[in-house]
């Protein structure tokens, strides 16, 4: 059997390498014009980028430049990922003794020379169990078939979590709630005669804070009154909102999380309308920016693959409508504002596949409670 030397600094790259993407969910991204450098990504971890660089630095000149090369890096992502703040860990494996490295807000150089330099600084870096973890058992052919196997099954883990959440999938309750809609339309607009005015939406369930007030079967109207439209362009134009969005939400988390984010949301605007109108309120808009703020969530744990959609559609269209909201007259902007943080806070305490972890939901479940619970009680006990 032939025998694999290998040197210090390729040893040490494995290691990092195996313990950043197997246990900190670090992966790999490419950088354009590098050589003998390995850089990782995880918008969620202690550092946003880990940089590790095998290449020799000889002089405070070089390593400047170096620094610059980081930041022009670091920009880049930030402008992809729609992050205001990064920073980045930046491992150097060949360093000159004499060269001085400056401390950096966003950039924390370290020198690591040896494995008992991995476990120290990086113990000192934000990775505390970088001693219990770190892969430093084998050697030589041993140690790059089992980094290799192990970050491949972590490869192939986190590329079926991918393609389970963005792969086409048939929308159900998406359609059913469009149907739903035009249904309740159909029955409201024959029954009145095409006289869909403010007395006959109340009738059949439209929101309204004194009547919600009073309690009983009225609360029902805070949900009914999200399936009722008041003319048919109201309807027409809600229903290719609703399914332009609500196709790609209830693809990306799942069938019954999508219902659960949609009613929440329902609720939570119409809640926010009984706190700042007492004007006869109907649509499906409240539920429907809260699919937008369920998508800001959802976009922003993926922001590494869908920054530029985050940036370019999901906000300004966001905020566009939200601004259209005050300027039109009619529109309950009140209700949009209040399902667009329902449908947030529901997203957080649902959670994402393969990105939020149980703290996370549990935090998004109390706050969401928290927000629902306020509101109710500013509409109910004050």
């Amino acid at each position: 059997m032939s025998t694999v030397i290998m040197n210090k600094k390729d040893e040490i790259i494995m290691r990092l390498v195996h313990y950043f993407v197997t246990e900190k969910n670090y992966t790999p991204i490419v950088v354009n014009g590098v050589k003998d450098e390995i850089w990782l990504e995880n918008q969620e971890g202690p550092y946003k980028i880990v940089r590790i660089n095998a290449n020799y630095i000889h002089n405070a000149e070089q390593y400047n430049f170096d620094v610059f090369k980081i930041k022009n890096v670091m920009r880049q992502i930030k402008r992809k990922t729609v992050s205001f703040q990064m920073n980045t860990l930046n491992i150097l494996l060949d360093v000159n003794e004499d060269v001085a490295l400056p401390v950096d807000k966003h950039i924390n150089s370290i020198v690591i020379k040896n494995i008992k330099d991995v476990k120290k600084k990086l113990k000192e870096s934000n990775f505390p169990d970088i001693g219990e973890k770190l892969l430093d058992d084998t050697n030589g052919m041993e140690l790059i078939i089992n980094v290799t196997k192990d970050i491949n099954e972590t490869t192939e883990k986190n590329n079926r979590v991918y393609e389970s959440t963005f792969k086409p999938k048939r929308i159900v309750i998406t359609n059913a709630i469009i149907a739903i809609c035009v249904i309740v339309f159909l029955i409201t607009y024959i029954s009145s005669k095409g006289s869909l005015d403010a007395l006959t939406l109340l009738q059949y369930g439209a929101n309204f804070a004194p009547l919600v007030k009073m309690g009983g079967i009225n609360v029902l109207r805070l949900l009914s009154s999200a399936f009722l439209h008041g003319g048919f362009i109201h309807l027409l134009f809600n229903m290719y909102a609703l399914f332009i969005i609500g196709t790609q939400v209830e693809n990306y988390v799942g069938k019954l999380k999508f219902m659960g984010i949609y009613l929440i949301s329902a609720i939570s605007g119409s809640l926010m309308s009984c706190i700042f109108k007492d004007v006869v309120s109907v649509g499906a808009s409240g539920a429907i920016f809260g699919l937008l703020g369920a998508l800001l969530y959802f976009g922003y744990h993926y922001r590494l693959y869908l920054g530029s959609v985050l940036k370019n559609q999901i906000i300004p269209l966001i905020i566009l409508n939200l601004m259209m909201g005050f300027i039109m007259p009619g529109v309950d902007n009140a209700a949009h504002i209040g399902g667009l943080i329902g449908g947030y806070l529901s997203m957080m305490a649902f959670g994402i596949k393969g990105k939020s972890d149980k703290t996370e939901k549990i935090n998004g479940s109390i706050v969401l409670v928290i927000y629902m619970a306020f509101l109710s009680y500013v509409v109910f006990f004050r």
